[in-house]
């Protein structure tokens, strides 16, 4: 954005320094521990400390920022332990809105689902990780959305920001995408079957293994 179109101060300063500041956690950009420094913040968003310092304590309730007494901010190291306890809660969220899917979505929904499968198994045959990586949580995302649990949805959405630096240390790690792959079709098929146990054991099965994976 231009620097005189952005919004220098109010709460449309702070919703757009909270944008950036997210967008760049969420990608990656901002590494876990990285100081955030509320001066260079404002001057690169073209907003004021103030505004930058709102945009902080909100991401802190998200979970992505940490803001030390006398130390100022940094982004949130989530430690493996904390990852475990995390994923243990999406087993039972994700589990819900899976089991849900299977009985509210449409049938234009359910190919979509089928559709993002083989994506994702072209993904894993010609050894693209990142992309199925994308997909994934993209398989996730619509899963949730054709649930119709709103409530559930919020609380994921909440939970899986604070994974994504495991997330993509997973999609790297040889031989994972290859099993997540089968694990993912697994869950595709009983959703489509509208089989709403075998859906929700699908999602379970799969981020048991997810925690195996994050424990080695």
């Amino acid at each position: 954005m231009p620097k005189e179109a952005r919004p220098g101060t109010g709460e449309q300063a702070k919703q757009h320094a909270l944008a950036q500041l997210r967008q760049a956690i969420l990608r990656g950009d901002m590494a876990p521990a990285q100081r955030l420094v509320e001066n260079e913040l404002a001057e690169q968003f073209g907003v004021t400390r103030a505004s930058v310092r709102a945009a902080l304590i909100e991401l802190e309730s998200e979970g992505l920022v940490e803001r030390i007494r006398n130390r100022g901010s940094r982004v949130r190291v989530v430690t493996v332990e904390e990852a475990v306890a995390i994923t243990e809660c999406r087993m039972v969220l994700e589990g819900l809105c899976s089991a849900k899917a299977a009985v509210s979505a449409s049938d234009e929904q359910l190919t979509e689902l089928v559709d993002l499968g083989a994506a994702m198994s072209k993904a894993v045959a010609d050894g693209e990780p990142l992309t199925y990586s994308d997909l994934n949580h993209e398989l996730h995302a619509r899963i949730r959305e054709f649930s119709g649990q709103a409530v559930a949805v919020e609380l994921l959405e909440r939970l899986n920001a604070q994974l994504v630096r495991h997330r993509f240390q997973l999609a790297l790690r040889p031989g994972r995408p290859q099993q997540s792959l089968s694990e993912h079709l697994a869950m595709i098929e009983a959703i489509t079957a509208r089989d709403p146990q075998a859906a929700e054991e699908a999602v379970r099965a799969h981020l048991g293994s997810v925690i195996e994976a994050l424990r080695d």
